[in-house]
């Protein structure tokens, strides 16, 4: 087993910390919070550095790499922001569409991407009775005797849907019952005529906001057809399990910094004579917050270098999103915790970590939902031969 990172990735996180301190700094990812979003400028300056084409097919212009390279990418940019930022999306979003697309709809995203630093479309697969239970969907197109399609529904959770010129949907064929797997994608232009939309108001990651997504009767051509028809489930599933180890590489690296904060407060904070640090509870917490680091790393590096040797992860990024969403979550809180009152202040970014940390327990596939997967799947596996 070889732990260490390589010249090119140690290189790699350099450029990242680099990059973070001349973009980032506590009062400006604040600011970006509160108006739900980067600016142009800073997406574009991030594409520019080579970080927002990595992973994308070097045909494409793109930066080829393997996945637990994009995992040091990953953790690398949530460490040194402290922060959710747009750029995991952005490309998880890009590969999609360089997986799916045709030809013209890669080319108009690819140009897009290229210019604004971010895709044009967003993704509308959840509806409010259909998260994990895709089967449940209800959106649905019918077929036009002109050749065209008539789609309605609902979507939820849309992110940045109401920024993006574009939607790239999921909806059933002609029949919204739960036993039809019919799906099929398309990408859909925000401006046609029976599409509105309502912000969803978050408690957390407001960099990335969200909306609801209402389709009534909405007229679309064949030409925005993604993939092939009747193949939209698949598509969906395909990179669920890339996205979840990402996701919590992403949470690695904020929890990460929290630590960083709370260990350095307790050897600098002084009560009964001595820094906090030195007290047996706040040992405590400080060890309980690292093993879950640790445990966290191990486990994500593993299942990413799983992903590059082509092995099957489905059990083992279902089981890295269960553990290692809730380990963040909880090492945000130790770490408030250790601040005390002031960490429950706006004078820290522990409160913005937490919050953000614990949508990811949701995000990509809830806990529960990650237990029932690993489940099934441990159940086939320690069955008596």
């Amino acid at each position: 087993m070889d732990f260490s990172l390589t010249d090119e990735q140690e290189l790699l996180v350099d450029s990242v910390n680099e990059f973070a301190d001349r973009y980032f700094d506590e009062e400006k990812i604040n600011a970006w919070y509160d108006q739900h979003g980067l600016p142009e400028s800073v997406s574009r300056a991030y594409l520019d550095a080579g970080f927002g084409y990595m992973g994308i097919p070097e045909e494409y212009g793109g930066v080829p790499c393997d996945k637990v390279t994009l995992g040091v990418l990953t953790e690398a940019v949530g460490h040194a922001t402290g922060a959710v930022m747009p750029f995991l999306n952005n490309t998880l979003a890009m590969v999609d569409m360089l997986d799916m697309g045709n030809e013209d709809q890669v080319k108009m995203c690819l140009d897009a991407y290229e210019h604004t630093g971010h895709p044009i479309f967003s993704l509308g697969f959840s509806e409010p009775a259909a998260g994990s239970d895709n089967a449940a969907m209800t959106s649905v197109t019918r077929e036009q005797a002109d050749g065209s399609f008539i789609l309605s529904g609902q979507k939820t959770w849309v992110t940045e849907g109401e920024k993006l010129p574009y939607c790239l949907i999921v909806a059933k064929e002609e029949d919204p019952d739960r036993k039809n797997r019919d799906m099929t994608m398309w990408l859909v232009p925000m401006n046609l005529d029976g599409i509105k939309t309502a912000p969803l108001v978050k408690i957390g990651q407001t960099i990335m906001p969200f909306c609801e997504l209402y389709l009534d009767n909405v007229k679309l051509t064949p030409d925005m057809l993604v993939g092939e028809r009747k193949a939209g489930f698949m598509n969906m599933m395909k990179n669920f399990e890339m996205e979840r180890a990402l996701i919590v590489a992403q949470g690695l690296g904020m929890a990460q910094a929290a630590m960083d904060d709370a260990a350095a407060y307790a050897t600098e904070r002084i009560t009964f004579g001595m820094p906090i640090a030195r007290q047996e509870m706040i040992m405590y917490h400080l060890t309980e917050m690292e093993a879950k680091l640790q445990n966290t790393r191990s486990l994500l590096y593993k299942v990413l270098w799983m992903m590059d040797q082509g092995k099957s992860t489905q059990m083992e990024s279902a089981l890295l999103k269960y553990y290692g969403a809730k380990a963040c979550t909880e090492v945000a809180s130790d770490a408030l915790q250790i601040y005390a009152g002031l960490g429950y202040t706006t004078e820290t970014r522990l409160g913005r970590i937490w919050k953000d940390l614990r949508g990811n327990q949701i995000a990509g596939g809830t806990d529960e939902i990650m237990v029932y997967i690993c489940g099934r799947q441990l159940a086939k596996r320690y069955a008596r031969k």
